[in-house]
C-alpha cells in the first residue's frame, strides 16, 4: 500500500480506509506492507502493527513536493521487496504508475476523488494532479473508485473498466470513558461536530459563521482536526474560532477520544466543497448521529433524506438548519434504523472482498 501518510491512527481519509482495509486483508490470509512518511508516524524505523508492516520513508517537508518525492523512494523501496500486487492509492501518487510498471510490479490504483479540485493547489499542481489521474486510469493493471460517480466519470472519460469499491465504516465499543468530555468543557448532547483537516475544501469557516449567526443556541462547535502545514487558511480558522464563544478546537483526535466525540454529539456538520467518499460523514451516521452536509455530489450519493442536505457555501441556509436539527433531535427508532442501514451498507467486510477480487482477477 502507497500513497498515505501512514498507520494507524494517522488523520485523512486514504488514511482511514487503507488502515480498515489493511487489517481485513490480513484476515484473509495476505501479506500486506503499508509505506508510510517518516514525519506522521512515531519511529523511523519500521514496525508492525498487529500484522501488518509499516516502513516509514523519508519525504521532503515541502506541501508541493511530499507526496509526489515519497511516491517515488516507495515504487523504488516497493520493486525491492516484490510483491504481488502494488495498491497505490489517490491521483496524485498515480504519477508514479509508469515507473512501477517499468520496474516489472502489478499496480492497482484506487481513485479516492478529484483532488485537483482542491482549492489549496495551484495551476501546476492541479494539472500534474490530472496526470496522474490519467496515468492511473490508462496504465494500472487494476482500477478502483470509491464513488458510482468517479467509476461513470472515468469510463466515458478514459474507456477503461473501473471497478466500485466504496469506503467502509465501523463503530468500535468504546472501551470507557477518555475524559475528552470534561477535558474541552463539553456536555453530552449539548454539541455540534466537525472532524476534518484544516483545509480550504473542508469550509470550516462557513460553519463557524452559520453557528455563530445562532446565537445563544445553548450548544458549543468542536472542530476536530489539526492542519498539516501553516497555511493562511489554517491562521484564518483559528482566529475566526478564538472571536466567536463556544468554539472549540480540539486539534487531531483519534481512537476512543475521536469515538467519544462521535458519541455524544448532538449534531455532525460536513461544509466541504470537495470529498471523495466521505468516511467522517459515514462514521458520524454510524454511531446514529444526525447530519447534515452540503450538496455536492460525493455527499449526495449517500442519499439521505432531502432534509440532511443544504446548499454548498449557504451559511443561512446552514444556520437555519442546524437550527432544525438542533431542536428537533431523531427517535430512538430513527437513530437505530440509520446504524442499521450504515452497517449493512458500508460494512469494510464487504469493501475488502470487493478489493481482493480486483487482485485476484490480476493474478490469474
Amino acid at each position: 500500500m502507497l500513497g498515505l501518510r501512514g498507520i494507524p491512527d494517522v488523520q485523512g481519509g486514504v488514511e482511514k480506509h487503507v488502515e480498515m482495509l489493511s487489517a481485513r486483508l490480513v484476515a484473509h490470509g495476505w501479506s500486506v506492507d503499508v509505506i508510510g512518511r517518516q514525519r506522521y508516524l512515531s519511529t523511523s524505523s519500521s514496525y508492525s502493527w498487529g500484522d501488518i508492516r509499516v516502513f516509514p520513508l523519508w519525504a521532503p517537508r515541502l506541501m508541493a513536493l511530499e507526496a509526489i518525492v515519497h511516491t517515488f523512494v516507495g515504487v523504488c523501496f516497493a520493486a525491492l521487496r516484490r510483491p504481488d500486487i502494488l495498491h497505490i492509492h489517490a491521483i496524485g501518487p498515480a504519477l508514479l504508475v509508469p515507473l512501477a510498471r517499468l520496474l516489472g510490479m502489478r499496480v492497482v490504483v484506487t481513485h479516492h476523488g478529484y483532488d485537483y479540485d482542491r482549492q489549496k493547489w495551484g495551476t501546476f499542481a492541479r494539472r500534474m494532479l490530472k496526470l496522474g489521474e490519467r496515468m492511473g486510469m490508462r496504465l494500472a493493471h487494476g482500477r478502483i473508485a470509491i464513488s458510482k460517480e468517479i467509476v461513470e466519470r472515468m469510463g466515458e472519460r478514459y474507456r477503461v473498466p473501473v471497478d466500485f469499491v466504496p469506503n467502509g465504516v465501523a463503530v468500535s465499543p468504546g472501551r470507557g470513558e477518555t475524559g475528552i468530555l470534561d477535558e474541552l468543557g463539553l456536555k453530552r448532547r449539548r454539541y455540534i461536530l466537525l472532524a476534518a483537516r484544516l483545509v480550504p475544501e473542508k469550509r470550516q469557516t462557513d460553519l463557524i459563521q452559520a453557528f455563530a449567526s445562532l446565537g445563544d443556541a445553548g450548544v458549543k462547535l468542536v472542530l476536530a482536526g489539526s492542519a498539516e502545514f501553516e497555511t493562511p487558511y489554517a491562521n484564518e480558522v483559528r482566529a475566526l474560532a478564538g472571536s466567536v464563544p463556544g468554539v472549540v478546537l480540539a486539534g487531531f483526535q483519534s481512537g476512543d477520544r475521536l469515538a467519544e466525540l462521535f458519541a455524544n454529539a448532538a449534531l455532525f456538520v460536513l461544509p466541504s466543497s470537495h470529498e471523495g467518499m466521505p468516511i467522517a460523514l459515514l462514521e458520524a451516521m454510524a454511531h446514529g448521529l444526525p447530519v447534515l452536509a452540503s450538496d455536492i455530489v460525493a455527499n449526495r450519493e449517500l442519499d439521505l433524506p432531502a432534509s440532511d442536505y443544504f446548499p454548498l457555501g449557504d451559511i443561512s441556509g446552514l444556520a437555519a438548519a442546524i437550527a432544525r436539527k438542533i431542536e428537533n433531535p431523531p427517535s430512538d427508532e430513527e437513530v437505530l434504523s440509520q446504524m442499521a442501514h450504515v452497517e449493512s451498507t458500508h460494512s469494510w467486510a464487504s469493501v475488502a472482498q470487493k478489493t481482493l477480487a480486483v487482485y485476484r482477477m490480476l493474478a490469474k
